[in-house]
C-alpha cells in the first residue's frame, strides 16, 4: 500500500499528529482496531468501507473509541485523512465529542452534503498525494473553530499521556484549579470519554507498544511497569480493550507480521478473520 503522510503547520499541529494519504490493496478484508487515545478523520476517495457493519462512503469521523471496532476494507482502497489527538477533533465538530464516542458518524452528517462533496471534488483533482494533504490541511484550517476548555483539557491529557496514564485525575484537577466534575465534564465535551478512561487508555497503549511480539513476553514485567495491580487486573483490562486474551493478542500481532512483514499497518490493527 502507498502511505505518505505529514504533520500540519501551526496551529493544527497542536490538534493533529499527522494528515494521510493512503492508496491500494489492505492486507486484510477485515482489520480488528484496539482502542488507542487518539481520533480519527477519514475523507474516502474509494469505494465504500465498513465500520461494525454500517457503511461509509464519503468518510468518517472516529472519536477516541472505548472498545476496539472493525474495520472492513473495500478489495482496493482509497483516502485522506487526520490522525488527531484526543481532544483534536473538537474544534472541527458542531457537537460535544461525547455523542459520537463509539459511534462513528458519517463526514457528511459532520460538515453536511454540499460541503463534503465539494472536498472530494477538490482532493480528487489534486496533483498527486501531497497536493492532497495541502487540500485537506486548507480545509481543516477554514473549519477550524474556538472550542471553550480546549487548552483545559489539552494540558490535563498532555500529563496524562507523559505519565503513561499513571497520573493520580485528581492531582490534574487540583493543578489546574478546577473541580474534578468540572474537569470530567470539559473531557467528555471535547474527547467524549472522562480522564479517568482516557488514562486507562494510555496505560494500555503504552504496554502494547512496549511489547515485542516478535520474542518471548513477560507479561508480568509488563503489567506490573504499566501499573496493574495483579494479573487477573492486567487480564481484565486486556480483554476489555481487545476482545482477547493477552496470549491470543501475540498470536495476532505475530500472524500480521508473519504475513505481512514491513506492512504500513503493523503495529495496531489485528486481522479479524
Amino acid at each position: 500500500m502507498e502511505y505518505v503522510s505529514r504533520v500540519p503547520r501551526p496551529p493544527l499541529d497542536g490538534l493533529i499528529d499527522d494528515l494521510y494519504y493512503l492508496e491500494g490493496v489492505p492486507p486484510y478484508a477485515r482489520l480488528t482496531l484496539p482502542p488507542a487515545p487518539a481520533a480519527l478523520l477519514i475523507v474516502n476517495l474509494g469505494a465504500p468501507f465498513r465500520i461494525r457493519g454500517a457503511t461509509y462512503a464519503d468518510g468518517c469521523v472516529i472519536t477516541m473509541p472505548t472498545r476496539a471496532y472493525e474495520f472492513s476494507y473495500p478489495p482496493r482502497t482509497r483516502s485522506v485523512g487526520v490522525h488527531f489527538k484526543s481532544w483534536g477533533p473538537a474544534p472541527f465538530l458542531p457537537m460535544p465529542a461525547a455523542e459520537l464516542c463509539d459511534r462513528p458518524v458519517t463526514l457528511e452528517q459532520v460538515w453536511g452534503r454540499s460541503a463534503v462533496a465539494g472536498l472530494r471534488d477538490r482532493l480528487a483533482t489534486a496533483d498527486g498525494p501531497h497536493a492532497m494533504l495541502t487540500v485537506l490541511e486548507e480545509e481543516l484550517r477554514r473549519r477550524l473553530g474556538e472550542t471553550a476548555g480546549l487548552g483545559l483539557v489539552r494540558r490535563a491529557s498532555s500529563v496524562i499521556a507523559a505519565t503513561g496514564g499513571a497520573v493520580p485525575i485528581g492531582d490534574l484537577a487540583v493543578a489546574a484549579g478546577v473541580s474534578s466534575t468540572h474537569l470530567a465534564q470539559r473531557f467528555k465535551q471535547i474527547v467524549g470519554v472522562t480522564p479517568k478512561r482516557l488514562a486507562r487508555t494510555h496505560r494500555f497503549t503504552a504496554l502494547v507498544f512496549a511489547m515485542d511480539p516478535a520474542g518471548p513476553v513477560d507479561w508480568g514485567a509488563l503489567a506490573g511497569g504499566a501499573g496493574y495491580f495483579d494479573q487477573a487486573h492486567f487480564g481484565h483490562e486486556f480483554r476489555a480493550f481487545t476482545g482477547l486474551t493477552p496470549t491470543r493478542y501475540v498470536e495476532a500481532r505475530r500472524r500480521f507480521q508473519l504475513e505481512h512483514p514491513g506492512h504500513t499497518f503493523d503495529g495496531w490493527p489485528l486481522p479479524a478473520d
